[in-house]
């Protein structure tokens, strides 16, 4: 689905990556250093922002260049669906983000849900893995991202203040608000509603 420069441009930041992390010459080091920063500006071409917030955006990373694993979970209620607002940019999504180190992606969607929505959860099951780049999400990111999409039952809970979203609410299928395309497209709610409905039975991959 993505434009065929951005997959050029993430490619060849990984090669920049993956070239710092083993090279032991001084002069390819170098080389590699620049194709990095040739890429950001790439980036910032292709998104029409300045260099500066494509340097910001990016995920500090160091070592061979594998995929980022994007976590979210999907609670419904009564049929309708959990949603968070993102402080970033007012828009709603389903509660996740990155997974975290030494931590196992269905304990960190159970976190993240409670972090971002004040509801518990429990009882994760992953029922979609999802290549971001081949789904019509907003906005090329540099990054290769996996989307782990879990269906998990809601025990309750409310909302509480925090630093990445404004407010929590469940949402009618039919009468969603305006998404956060770079975080969540309907597509991912209505396919995670099949899932819970018994739809589908089968995970779904990418």
């Amino acid at each position: 689905m993505e434009h065929d420069w951005v997959t050029f441009a993430r490619q060849l930041r990984s090669i920049a990556q993956t070239g710092q992390t083993y090279t032991t010459n001084h002069f390819e080091l170098e080389r590699y250093r620049q194709l990095e920063v040739l890429t950001n500006q790439m980036f910032a071409v292709l998104a029409d922002v300045p260099v500066s917030r494509v340097e910001n955006f990016i995920i500090p990373d160091a070592g061979y260049a594998t995929p980022k694993v994007d976590v979210r979970g999907a609670v419904f209620r009564d049929g309708k669906i959990l949603l968070v607002q993102e402080h970033r940019d007012g828009r709603w999504a389903l509660p996740g983000g990155w997974a975290d180190v030494c931590e196992g992606p269905s304990e960190g969607v159970i976190r993240e849900i409670f972090e971002e929505a004040g509801h518990e959860a429990i009882n994760p099951r992953l029922v979609m893995l999802k290549d971001r780049s081949m789904h019509p999400y907003a906005y090329p990111t540099p990054d290769h991202v996996y989307k782990l999409f879990y269906l998990c039952d809601h025990v309750g809970g409310e909302f509480v203040p925090n630093t990445e979203t404004d407010d929590a609410r469940f949402f009618a299928l039919d009468d969603l608000p305006p998404l956060s395309l770079g975080r969540t497209i309907a597509e991912d709610i209505h396919q995670c509603w099949a899932f819970a409905t018994g739809e589908v039975t089968t995970v779904s991959s990418d």
